[in-house]
């Protein structure tokens, strides 16, 4: 895993993916050094989702990285740009949420994100991008949309894609890179970071910059993080994220599947731990290197009481064991008025899953347990009346036990 200028840059060097314009960062920091004037470093955050995992953490680890070296950190939170939908990545229109829903998102947004920052007044500043799109004008609209062209939207990779494929672009995803844009104008931003698949974005925030009289932003880029499958970027959607918020037992267990090969990117980006000894025992003993990346990380979101009893539950169920807090449901007639429920069914009562299809998926990859011995049959009906108390299993970390009341 590469880093950009860490002998320079320091700590803020590490996991970096690009830095535009090369060397610029370097000149600002030493210039805020001598005229004693921090940097104002800017992330915005689209509050899609109310649950931070890892790969959110990225840009949030970075901004506490130029917190630690005194600059001010402004964290917009787009409640606004949030209801247009970023088109980053994406092979169709995103569906627009309402204002109320991005706004009670970002509530939630703030209270995990300050697991990772400092919440010092003089180095962290929250906004909300609503504040100034909200009342936008449109003679104001009109003088943004003319900073950037049409031929500049397609130069970007999805808009690209979309449109050789004959695929609708919306014209209101052509305005979102110029509101995110806005937003470094409206905070007067010296430093942007984002995704590497928000590079568009931070550069168009230069263009817009230049055009409102402004310096333009150094643009920040940290890679994209895989999830516990290997292969798809982390999302909660995907089922393959590890969230800053589970318990730590399960954090733990999370950590224990990620995939060798991405060990040593993990340890870079989502922790302070020194790399080089990880590439050796990864190699040497690839379960204690993911042991060690398993305590760093729980302890860093949940403190040091827990790492202990969460590897020690890690260890009972890769041993086959049941862990000793499963929480109960108890099923009666009214939940199964025959005595017996199907299986697919009882995965989405539990939560395991939210719909039957899905539940099925799991039992045909074996996903679904009862006492340690999976469903095999997607249309299974289990009869409650000859095993009223049992262990429900999902995957290796989700357990419930279902006793049944006649």
């Amino acid at each position: 895993m590469s880093s950009v200028g860490t002998d320079e840059l320091g700590a803020i060097g590490r996991g970096v993916e690009h830095l535009v314009p090369a060397g610029e960062l370097e000149a600002r920091l030493a210039r805020a050094r001598e005229r004693g004037v921090p940097l104002r470093v800017k992330l915005g955050v689209d509050p899609s989702s109310t649950d931070l995992h890892l790969g959110h953490t990225l840009p949030l680890r970075k901004l506490r990285q130029f917190q630690d070296a005194g600059h001010l950190v402004v964290l917009i939170i787009g409640d606004f740009t949030a209801t247009i939908g970023d088109p980053s990545g994406r092979s169709k229109t995103r569906p627009q949420l309402t204002l109320e829903e991005t706004r009670a998102h970002g509530e939630t947004y703030v209270a995990q994100a300050s697991k990772v920052l400092r919440t010092d007044e003089a180095l962290l500043e929250i906004r909300h991008n609503s504040e100034w799109l909200e009342p936008l004008g449109f003679a104001e609209l009109i003088r943004l949309a003319g900073c950037s062209t049409v031929a500049r939207m397609l130069e970007r990779d999805d808009f690209t894609k979309r449109h050789a494929a004959g695929t609708a672009i919306s014209l209101h995803e052509f305005l979102y890179p110029l509101a995110q844009a806005y937003d470094s104008v409206a905070v007067g931003a010296d430093v942007e970071l984002g995704g590497t698949d928000q590079l568009f974005n931070l550069l168009v925030g230069r263009d817009v910059q230049r055009a409102y009289g402004l310096e333009p932003q150094v643009a920040l880029t940290v890679p994209l993080l895989e999830g516990t499958d290997g292969v798809e970027k982390m999302s909660k959607s995907l089922g393959n994220a590890i969230g800053i918020s589970e318990p730590p037992e399960t954090m733990f267990a999370k950590v224990m599947q990620i995939p060798d090969a991405l060990l040593a990117k993990f340890v870079t980006l989502t922790t302070d731990l020194d790399v080089a000894p990880f590439e050796t025992l990864g190699l040497e003993d690839p379960v204690g290197a993911h042991r060690v990346l398993a305590r760093d990380l729980v302890r860093r979101y949940h403190g040091e009481a827990p790492v202990a009893e969460a590897e020690r539950r890690y260890d009972r169920i890769a041993k086959g064991g049941i862990p000793d807090d499963v929480a109960v449901v108890e099923l009666d007639a009214g939940a199964a008025p025959e005595g017996t429920i199907d299986a697919a069914g009882l995965a989405v009562r539990v939560g395991f899953t939210k719909s039957k299809g899905e539940a099925r998926r799991l039992i045909d990859n074996r996903g679904l347990r009862i006492d340690g011995e999976p469903i095999l049959d997607r249309s299974a009906t289990l009869d409650l009346r000859a095993r009223p108390d049992f262990v429900f299993q999902s995957g290796r970390n989700s357990y419930v036990r279902v006793r049944w009341r006649e």
